[in-house]
């Protein structure tokens, strides 16, 4: 089968290897791969940031529909034919992050990741595939879709009418646009770019603010909401710009700190925070039991996620420019036609 890998760090050493189809042991499932959706986690790995603890030769990428081919001895979750997304947090089912024993491991990071043809693993790091979505599109939920959905639904507690403010159209945002406003909230889209803005209106937005035209566009969030400002902001940004999610937060308001692409350091004003009683707590993706709900979820509203491009699997390193560029939505990974 062919295979993705690293042997040092760098995309430049990226190489499509051909190795042997794994065999799957006792608890596992071998999934033949359908498609492989792409995240900003990627650039940080294997431009260097992330890949220092990562297994040799390592495998990129977490995000993984396919379908079940094989079956070990004990495995009683799935059979073979199942459609199968990979959950991102491997061992994490439910309940709190887990902190011991080195806390929480996640595909294409602590253990392999899925770029490859066919990949081998416990069944319990599975979940069945929506049935109203294809694999191309199934292939998206598991880190983007199931973090807006942990931030906003699963410890968030979103409610019909509450405002939800969301940073840039990558794919985290556009699945916060897309189940915030089908669960009836009204959303704010921050971007700079005029017809990124538009297309998420055109997905269910009902205001966008154009971050370069407006820098301080937390003033423009207190006036679109009457200066009562937003009950849930997503924080894709991180550095300094977290101070403004702060001073937009409306009482008893949150803000997920979810993005890191001005760095992991944060400085805010605190007075806000303590005048608004607001909470800022940081997102981990997500567990097993809360991707099992995103799908059920997916399939009664009938969400459809916003793939910008598809790839054929000897293409990789080229999506990886596009995700330099910014995509609108997710990049997709073809590895079966």
């Amino acid at each position: 089968m062919k295979r993705w890998q690293l042997r040092q760090s760098g995309r430049a050493n990226l190489e499509l290897a051909d190795v042997a189809i794994p065999s799957p042991g006792p608890g596992e499932v071998l999934v033949r791969v359908s498609a492989v959706s792409l995240n900003y986690r990627e650039k940080l790995f294997l431009d260097g940031a992330g890949y220092s603890g990562a297994p040799s030769p390592y495998v990129p990428t977490s995000d993984m529909a396919g379908e079940v081919v094989a079956t070990g001895a004990g495995t009683h979750r799935f059979k073979e034919g199942a459609r199968v997304i990979a959950n991102f947090q491997t061992d994490w089912v439910d309940g709190p992050v887990p902190r011991a024993n080195g806390g929480v491991r996640s595909l294409g990071g602590s253990v392999p990741g899925v770029l490859a043809e066919y990949v081998a693993m416990p069944e319990s790091w599975l979940v069945a595939s929506p049935e109203t979505l294809d694999d191309l599109q199934a292939s998206t939920l598991p880190c983007a879709a199931l973090t807006a959905w942990t931030s906003l639904v699963e410890l968030g507690g979103l409610r019909p009418g509450q405002t939800v403010v969301t940073q840039g159209t990558g794919g985290v945002s556009l699945f916060a646009v897309q189940i915030a406003s089908a669960m009836g909230a009204r959303v704010i889209v921050l971007s700079g770019d005029e017809d990124k803005l538009s297309r998420a209106k055109g997905l269910g937005a009902a205001h966008g603010i154009h971050r370069r035209h407006t820098p301080d566009w937390e003033k423009a969030v207190l006036e679109l909401t009457r200066g009562e400002g937003a009950d849930h902001i997503l924080e894709l940004v991180g550095g300094d710009n977290l101070a403004r999610s702060v001073k937009a937060l409306a009482s008893g308001g949150r803000i997920s700190l979810i993005g890191v692409l001005e760095g992991f350091e944060v400085r805010f004003p605190v007075l806000p925070l303590f005048q608004t009683h607001g909470v800022i707590q940081g997102i981990l993706v997500g567990h097993r039991r809360g991707l099992e709900n995103l799908v059920r979820a997916v399939d009664r509203l009938a969400l459809k996620p916003v793939v910008d491009t598809v790839y054929p699997l000897a293409d990789f390193p080229k999506a990886l420019e596009h995700l330099d560029r910014g995509p609108f939505g997710k990049l997709v990974i073809r590895v079966r036609s």
